[in-house]
């Protein structure tokens, strides 16, 4: 197929709403089992706190905390997926990773102005597949400017 592009695929739970998220594979370094982080001071209530994974200090997003989706719960499941974010390494917190799948661009329209209490302006577009949408998140944007000052510094001062 032309233009195709893979990704992959989580899940976020919040009350009993169950969505399923994607990005772009090229974007994905590994998938861990959620590491216990270190909590830091006078960080965004998002940034969990930082691991050291490999003698690399990195730290850990709650994604539903940043979308205003509710608290994390301890799901079984749940896992890091380690992300390149403009050459700043972050893991973001999921409840599930369910697959790594190919979307032709076809499949993908451009997103609508809010979903899920996500704006658009972090979104790639929505995926669609036979029984089921994916909101595709473009990683590069997910924070602003002073968020991403943030995370730089909670990498530095580990």
């Amino acid at each position: 197929m032309a233009d195709e592009m893979q990704f992959v695929v989580f899940k976020l739970i919040y009350g009993e709403q169950i969505s399923e998220y994607a990005i772009p594979i090229s974007n994905v370094q590994e998938i861990i089992p959620m590491p216990v982080p270190t909590r830091l001071p006078q960080v965004p209530d998002f940034i969990e706190g930082i691991i050291n994974l490999r003698g690399k200090i990195i730290p850990i997003i709650d994604l539903k905390k940043r979308f205003a989706l509710g608290e994390t719960t301890a799901a079984q499941d749940r896992r890091s997926i380690i992300i390149d974010m403009e050459g700043q390494i972050i893991g973001i917190i999921v409840d599930e990773v369910n697959e790594v799948l190919r979307l032709s661009a076809d499949r993908i329209e451009a997103p609508p102005a809010a979903i899920s209490g996500i704006t658009a302006e972090y979104l790639t577009g929505v995926g669609k597949l036979e029984d089921r949408l994916l909101i595709i998140l473009d990683v590069n944007k997910i924070f602003n400017e002073v968020e991403k000052d943030a995370l730089k510094n909670a990498s530095i001062s580990a």
